[in-house]
């Protein structure tokens, strides 16, 4: 099934995902245009991996653009949303899954990471969102890839990790606000545990997660992916301002 069809939930849109090439993301890039969208994504290094994508797209018959752009650059992420809109005629998709993980004792945590954190974390978000609704017309929509962590940090050194995704709670509310009256949703999307190369799911830290969880299994990349795709569907319309948990009953 290729992207050019035209009875897929996502035909003719054009998305853009903040840090796609990999893990979550990547998973979000495959199911979006899965679902018939045009997807442009950035990446911040391996220009080998993010072509990869690409290419595994275009084989499918999907279109697919990398964009190199760390996401704590405010210009280089601004461009990089430009030259989606421009290339494609429109955006009518944001997904915001770029994302850091610091942690550490609390007397030890440095203050670059603190920065570091926040400016990925929540301001990238800000950028990406103030950004993207320019070139969006009524339908739009506008996902935050958060974590479960807002609702439960259950061990000691991630207070900062938490503290992000909590800010990315009252930015959703706030920005759902300020664009329901332009027809713009916007969601977030709170993952519990996923098994990718930066947290496995066969790893030791993940033994003892899993032991917090109502299901005992880490989640799926494309599990996330496909709740997303939801949300920038047509059925979910009515869904604004909302912090949806998938995490395996890991905040039950």
């Amino acid at each position: 099934m290729t992207a050019n069809n035209t009875n897929l939930s996502l035909s003719n849109k054009v998305a853009f995902v903040q840090g796609g090439s990999r893990g979550i993301g990547a998973a979000i890039v495959k199911r979006l245009v899965q679902e018939g969208a045009i997807v442009a994504f950035t990446y911040v290094s391996s220009p080998d991996k993010a072509q990869a994508l690409v290419s595994e797209v275009e084989a499918k018959g999907g279109r697919a653009l990398a964009i190199q752009a760390d996401s704590s650059d405010t210009a280089a992420l601004q461009q990089a949303i430009r030259i989606a809109a421009e290339t494609f005629g429109r955006l009518d998709i944001l997904v915001n899954n770029a994302g850091v993980l610091a942690m550490g004792p609390v007397e030890e945590f440095k203050l670059e990471d603190l920065d570091r954190t926040l400016d990925v974390n929540v301001r990238s978000v800000f950028v990406a969102t103030q950004e993207a609704v320019r070139f969006m017309r009524e339908g739009g929509r506008v996902i935050t890839i958060g974590s479960t962590n807002a609702d439960r940090m259950p061990f000691a050194g991630g207070a900062v990790y938490a503290m992000s995704k909590s800010a990315i709670v009252g930015l959703t509310k706030g920005l759902a606000r300020d664009l329901g009256p332009r027809g713009i949703t916007v969601n977030n999307v709170q993952p519990g545990p996923v098994d990718t190369d930066m947290n496995p799911a066969d790893s030791d830290f993940a033994g003892a997660l899993k032991g917090l969880m109502a299901l005992p299994r880490y989640g799926k990349a494309e599990e996330i992916a496909s709740f997303v795709a939801y949300l920038a569907g047509p059925e979910a319309g009515y869904i604004t301002g909302a912090s949806l948990t998938i995490d395996g009953g890991f905040s039950a």
